[in-house]
């Protein structure tokens, strides 16, 4: 089964750039709420040697039939070599917020 819904998460160096790029989505018509996590820490593996950062992380909900379009904006405008863009789907919710998210979102 194919959920109509997603929350794709990114994570970004800093708030200021969560902020633009969270605004551009929303203005864009590409989600219809992002959310802006502060204060995250990220440990991971690049190039073969181990990294920590400090974070923030960028939650958009959204239409799956949009998310290749969300996608390449977000990856056209990241300041990541490789941002991560992950999209999971939305199985249940309250079914007036996800409405909502369907009418913020407009089809491509």
């Amino acid at each position: 089964m194919t959920s109509v819904y997603c929350l794709v998460v990114c994570s970004c160096p800093d708030e200021e750039t969560a902020d633009v790029l969270a605004e551009g989505l929303v203005e864009g018509r590409l989600a219809a709420c992002v959310n802006v996590v502060s204060g995250v820490r990220s440990v991971y593996r690049w190039r073969g040697a181990l990294e920590k950062s400090a974070e923030c992380l960028i939650l958009a909900k959204t239409l799956s039939s949009r998310l290749p379009e969300l996608q390449a904006w977000l990856r056209a405008r990241h300041p990541y070599e490789l941002p991560e863009i992950i999209a999971i789907p939305i199985q249940s919710g309250l079914p007036e917020y996800l409405e909502w998210v369907g009418t913020c979102v407009t089809p491509p």
